[in-house]
Order: structure tokens, then sequence, then C-alpha cells
């Protein structure tokens, strides 16, 4: 009698992926502190012993499948100019928007719109 095969769970894939993840980034990670000197390349400060889990590799390029031999791609950044890094990217998608583009300003409130007005009434 043949065997169904049972679909595999979503925490089953999350948890594969996970692992596949971490496989991968374990190795990339292990060749850019044989390449780099464990300084973070933005703030400057310097890594060891236990303090060296804060430096992190950072794909300069945001592909994290990007990962040449040399290292061109990677920046070992510590834990906050690495979250820093990330932010930038996220704060200037927030700053494309401006108002007027696509949508109408939902401001109507006009503060200097009878100033004119008011100033010409005063010089006479």
């Amino acid at each position: 009698m043949r065997q169904k095969k049972t679909p595999m769970s979503v925490d089953s894939i999350t948890a594969d992926a996970r692992r596949h993840r971490e496989a991968r980034e374990k190795t990339y990670r292990e060749r850019a502190l044989k390449l780099f000197p464990w300084v973070c390349a933005r703030c400057g400060r310097e890594f060891a012993g236990k303090k060296l889990r804060e430096l992190t590799v950072h794909h300069k390029d945001h592909n994290h499948e990007n990962n040449p031999p040399d290292g061109s791609n990677w920046e070992l950044l510590c834990i906050y100019c690495h979250d820093h890094e990330h932010a930038k990217y996220l704060d200037d998608d927030y700053a494309d928007i401006t108002p007027g583009d696509d949508e109408k300003s939902s401001s109507t409130y006009r503060p200097f719109a009878g100033l004119g007005d008011l100033l010409k009434k005063k010089e006479q």
C-alpha cells in the first residue's frame, strides 16, 4: 500500500527556512570575520571575546544571496549601526511621500490667508 504524502505544516516550513538562513549566515559571517578586522565600519568600536556576537555582517547591496568570496559586498557593523543602516532606508521610503504628489493635501486651513488685507487696512 502506498503512503500518502502529508503536506508540511507552516511551523515546519518556517523552522526549515530559519535553519537554512542560519546555516548560510554562519558561513558568510565566519568568512567575514576572517577577512576583516573586528571593528565596526561605522562607529569604529572594537570587538573581542563575548562582545564579538554584537558585530554583524551587513550586505552593502542589501542582497543576502550576494556573498562574493572576497567579501566585497560585506562590511562588519555593530548591532546598533546595523539597525541604523537599515532604518535609513525605511526613513527614505517614508520621505519619498510628499503631499500633493498623488493626493490632495488634507489641510485646508490657511493661517496667513487674510494677512495682506489686514496689513493694507492698518496702513490706511
